[in-house]
């Protein structure tokens, strides 16, 4: 059964920085992409980040240049590095990994005080 498992939110000032882990297991198959997304208060959930399994990266506008991806495969861990922060990333932030079908992670919360 695949379990994706998100750490590390909290609660941070602008300006600072935190790094969201999401550690993979239970899966045998290939994966096509892995990625970040983000839903807050009363909105939709929206895409951040992805990551291919050529290493390729992309981003969201709204996180571009402040937000880095990346994984570890032997940790079988994906990342987000969120530097700058602002309020407006206040969010549950989920993980996602895609092969033939998409699993989610539970989320965890970041919350960005001004």
């Amino acid at each position: 059964q695949v379990q994706l498992v998100e750490s590390g939110g909290g609660l941070v000032q602008a300006g600072g920085s935190l790094r969201l882990s999401c550690a993979a297991s239970g899966y045998t198959f290939s994966i096509n992409r892995m990625g970040w997304y983000r839903q807050a208060p009363g909105k939709q959930r929206e895409w951040v980040a992805s990551i291919y399994n050529s290493g390729n990266t992309n981003y969201a506008d709204s996180v571009k240049g402040r937000f880095i991806i990346s994984r570890d495969d032997a940790k079988n861990t994906l990342y987000l590095q969120m530097n700058s922060l602002k309020p407006e990333d206040t969010a549950v932030y989920f993980c996602s990994m895609v092969t033939s079908t998409r699993f989610w992670g539970q989320g965890t919360q970041v919350t960005v005080s001004s």
